[in-house]
């Protein structure tokens, strides 16, 4: 039975959520299609500049994505203390970039004086829209509806482009966040379609060493800053570096002809992580199918549960095999 979204997304949980979009057409949304032999490769720039666009807009940062031939994966961090912060102007201008706003909401960015009544229905308003700038919902219907109008247009069609519903997983601590990262940014690789992370199209993972080349990382996504600690900037709480060679570490082990080479030099973040070897290569080909609502610890996966007023969760006992500290 279809989940609604509140039993599933809750930011006293965690803030961070892996999202993927299918395509319900029998042709390739970005690859090749087999029977016309069109090549619709260019569609996954739509999605990626998207994307990036609308993550400026919603107080949503990207962590990792990857845009395959009919589907696509993004890991998103609601960042819901900077949405607070704005002001109601700061909020009106966001949502404008996206929908029109109301008659009084114009009035008040020209700097009109509002009376007692419009004041109120305007901060409602304003509300409504800062909430809907944190939502991951949101989110995801302005950047498939966006993709499909302009896939039926040059398809000269219309209907459904993308299933109905995007399919959603809670990542509710470290674990559960570094092996959804590195299962996107292999997601390439595993298609066969690219044969190293740098040589992936449309992934977080190619920009990432990109920049990381200059000696920098990239301004769409969200930073890679360690550890914690005090004072710890807003970021993703590995190192670059390790990151980095986590994911090539990784990339070079997919195969399972290989399996009795992962002793060898395995990266300093999965000691960190607490998580073997041999169950890390395993998340890295089946995170998606194994896990579903909530993805972690058995003790987080059990915290989660009871704020969302669950009694149950599907792959509880995959959260305890393959991400709590006593299976590791």
């Amino acid at each position: 039975m279809t989940l609604p979204r509140s039993t599933q997304i809750s930011l006293d949980a965690t803030p961070y959520y892996h999202c993927v979009s299918r395509c319900v057409r029998r042709a390739f949304l970005c690859g090749r299609d087999r029977e016309s032999g069109i090549d619709y490769e260019y569609r996954r720039e739509w999605i990626e500049s998207r994307m990036h666009k609308l993550s400026e807009i919603f107080a949503l940062d990207i962590a990792a994505y990857a845009v395959m031939s009919n589907h696509y994966h993004v890991v998103l961090y609601i960042d819901r203390e900077t949405a607070l912060s704005w002001p109601n102007t700061e909020v009106i201008l966001r949502w404008q970039k996206l929908f029109k706003v109301s008659t009084l909401a114009l009035r008040y960015l020209r700097g009109d004086t509002l009376d007692y009544s419009e004041t109120n229905k305007l901060n409602e308003v304003v509300t409504l829209w800062r909430e809907r700038l944190m939502d991951i919902s949101w989110f995801m219907r302005c950047l498939n509806e966006a993709v499909a109008r302009q896939a039926n247009a040059e398809d000269h069609c219309t209907g459904r482009f993308w299933e109905g519903r995007f399919k959603s997983q809670a990542l509710l601590d470290e674990r559960a966040l570094a092996a959804c990262m590195v299962y996107i940014d292999l997601n390439p690789i595993r298609a066969n379609i690219a044969k190293t992370p740098e040589d992936s199209d449309y992934t977080s993972i190619q920009q990432r060493i990109r920049a990381a080349i200059s000696g920098e990382q990239p301004k769409s996504l969200l930073p890679l800053v360690g550890g914690e600690r005090l004072n710890m900037p807003k970021g993703l709480p590995f190192q670059l570096d390790h990151y980095l060679e986590l994911v090539d570490w990784s990339g070079r082990h997919l195969d399972p002809r290989k399996r009795g080479l992962i002793t060898k030099e395995t990266p300093p973040i999965l000691k960190r992580l607490g998580i073997a070897p041999k169950h890390w290569l395993y998340l890295n080909r089946n995170f998606e199918s194994r896990f579903k609502g909530l993805v972690g610890s058995v003790e987080t996966v059990r915290l989660a549960c009871i704020r969302l007023n669950k009694r149950w969760v599907h792959g509880i006992g995959d959260c305890q095999h393959f991400l709590s500290s006593a299976s590791c």
